[in-house]
């Protein structure tokens, strides 16, 4: 039996918990982190290149969108037709942003403890193969 699907998944939710954990007095969740740095690297993205580039359904990610312009890290703007809407990162976000990557990164270093970087390296490669294989 084949288990690295549940084993990527496992882990996944086991990063996400911690990384919630350790969010909890910044007012962001897990959830939204990925929102966040793809609009950080993006400038300002459409809902429909969020939910391809997060592979999540169309109304979770107008519903986070949502939650998250409430909380004031995310501005929607109109697009290049009435039925687009772009969303970036608020003022407010930017500054926040070296806060929640470093909170990011320590997790990343406590996960990472003792693993070669060679391991890494394949690793890193097999998921993108997976990833590749799944989206083909």
């Amino acid at each position: 039996m084949f288990l690295y699907g549940h084993r990527v998944n496992q882990l996944a939710r086991l990063f996400m918990k911690r990384f919630n954990e350790d969010l909890v007095n910044t007012g962001l969740f897990s959830s939204q982190w990925g929102f966040i740095l793809y609009l950080y690297e993006k400038g300002s993205s459409t809902q429909k290149e969020l939910s391809e580039y997060l592979s999540i359904e169309p109304p979770t990610v107008t519903r986070t969108l949502a939650r998250m312009e409430e909380a004031g890290w995310v501005i929607k703007e109109e697009g290049s037709d009435r039925r687009e809407r772009k969303v970036r990162l608020s003022p407010r976000a930017y500054e926040q942003f070296s806060h929640w990557d470093q909170i990011s990164d320590q997790l990343e270093i406590k996960a990472l403890t003792s693993i070669d970087k060679a391991d890494l390296e394949v690793f890193t490669r097999v998921l993108q193969h997976m990833k590749d294989n799944l989206q083909e």
